[in-house]
């Protein structure tokens, strides 16, 4: 029972994650194409005219990100408590966890060494500099797609976190009779 009111602490952890990997990736985003805040992501999140900077961008990151903990958080941490040690469970959830944002951000970066294919992406008329628009607006896109990439890799290793816990749970348990 303990071990399940441990959840809404490691999936907040996760929340709290997300949020502060989305204010950092904004930072980045802001770096190629401020214009993808001036021109859509301000507005969008009805930031103030005084945070239309990078501290903005950063505000914009939270609120766009955070969520993303609820839905890596919930799984990874479920499937953590298939292990018989809560202080390995906490131990592999928080390595899990730093795993996916680790591979989310890689992924997300590596996107920018690929032209934007700016047939496809909207840009604003309000943009003056639509490729690196372009630009953010990819990363952003392309965060998304590696955050579920980096979550099916978290519940993998999980997975084998879980299967390795327990092969040698019967074995500890039967060493100490």
């Amino acid at each position: 029972m303990r071990r399940v009111l441990q959840l809404p602490l490691l999936v907040g952890f996760a929340c709290v994650l997300a949020g502060i990997y989305g204010m950092v990736h904004n930072q980045i985003s802001y770096s190629v194409g401020p214009d993808y805040f001036r021109a859509l992501k301000f507005t969008q999140f009805r930031m103030p005219e005084y945070f239309h900077d990078r501290i903005g961008a950063a505000l914009v990151g939270w609120q766009a990100s955070w969520w993303m903990g609820l839905v890596i958080g919930i799984p990874i941490s479920v499937m953590s408590l298939g292990i018989p040690s809560p202080t390995l469970a906490t131990k592999v959830f928080f390595r899990a966890a730093f795993l996916v944002v680790s591979i989310t951000l890689a992924l997300g970066l590596v996107s920018l060494l690929v032209a934007p294919p700016m047939d496809h992406i909207p840009v604003p008329a309000a943009a003056k500099d639509p490729i690196g628009y372009g630009r953010a607006a990819m990363l952003h896109d392309t965060s998304y797609l590696a955050g579920i990439i980096g979550l099916v890799i978290g519940l993998i290793y999980v997975g084998a976190q879980v299967r390795k816990a327990r092969r040698k749970a019967p074995a500890s348990a039967s060493e100490g009779r």
